[in-house]
């Protein structure tokens, strides 16, 4: 039996990115260059190519600036979800800006006009640890049913829970959590769903790991940036290592998406769960 995974893009621009956060400050947001509208629309069309549906984690800022987009998301057949407003770490705030933040990007996508029910939501670098769990409960009573922002790994200093399971599960009575997906090699979970791990290792290492989880009869969750198909970005003075997770491959990550998309078959987080 095909396996389908969850296919996730994560609908922010190149300067919300928390690896940036420390150069260009969250109030000089309006006074830079807005590049997500070209690159998603790559996205897009390669989502048309093969006839996938994906879940978008749309940013509540973005939201704001580019309705039309939003609304073309929809229109298209695609899950909208929310990846809070202001691309801020839970693990910076309080439950009571947590929860703002979380109301803002609800609130930014019925402006939208969007036709569909919220049922997802994805934390900022995946700022969902055991010291947040407290945002669960949040997330749950403004109506959202399930989480996408645990990763089952325990070496990554800026995220993750270690031991956590690796498949869709409920992590409390009311919320599903479906955790970015890692492979189990010799006793060490390795991530494999995406982002900066896409551009990192070669295209041959992804999809060794997606066909081993899949015949574990798993399935996947794989997530990429907009900006992450943007070679032509604004290249910022960065210390070494934050210059290498940003700008790493990115001239390779469309064509590496186009044999993803032919190689396996995604649809959103919202069929994968049933719900």
């Amino acid at each position: 039996m095909t396996i389908r995974n969850a296919m996730s893009i994560d609908l922010e621009d190149w300067f919300c990115v928390y690896v940036l956060s420390q150069t260009i400050d969250r109030q000089d947001w309006d006074n830079t260059e807005l590049r997500v509208l070209q690159s998603t629309r790559r996205v897009l069309d390669l989502f048309d190519k093969y006839n996938t549906r994906a879940t978008f984690f749309v940013l509540g800022y973005i939201a704001d600036k580019l309705p039309d987009l939003i609304r073309d998301i929809d229109a298209r057949g695609h899950e909208i979800a929310t990846h809070g407003y202001n691309h801020q770490l839970i693990t910076r705030l309080t439950p009571g800006e947590f929860e703002k933040d979380l109301v803002e990007s609800l609130e930014a996508l019925g402006r939208c006009g969007v036709g569909q029910e919220i049922l997802g939501y994805r934390a900022p670098s995946f700022s969902v640890v055991e010291e947040t769990r407290w945002a669960l409960d949040i997330m749950a009573h403004h109506g959202l049913q399930y989480d996408s922002s645990v990763f089952p790994i325990g070496f990554h200093p800026d995220y993750g829970i270690a031991g956590s399971p690796l498949a869709p599960y409920k992590i409390t009575d009311d919320l599903w959590e479906f955790p970015l997906t890692v492979v189990d090699v010799l006793g060490r979970r390795l991530p494999c769903s995406g982002g900066g791990y896409f551009r990192l290792f070669p295209y041959s290492f992804t999809r060794y790991c997606l066909k081993k989880v899949n015949r574990q009869q798993r399935p996947a969750v794989f997530y990429l940036h907009p900006w992450e198909l943007d070679p032509d970005q604004p290249r910022l003075d960065l210390p070494w290592d934050k210059k290498f997770r940003q700008y790493n491959n990115l001239r390779k990550t469309e064509k590496r998406l186009d044999k993803l998309l032919r190689d396996f078959e995604f649809t959103t987080m919202r069929e994968v769960l049933s719900l």
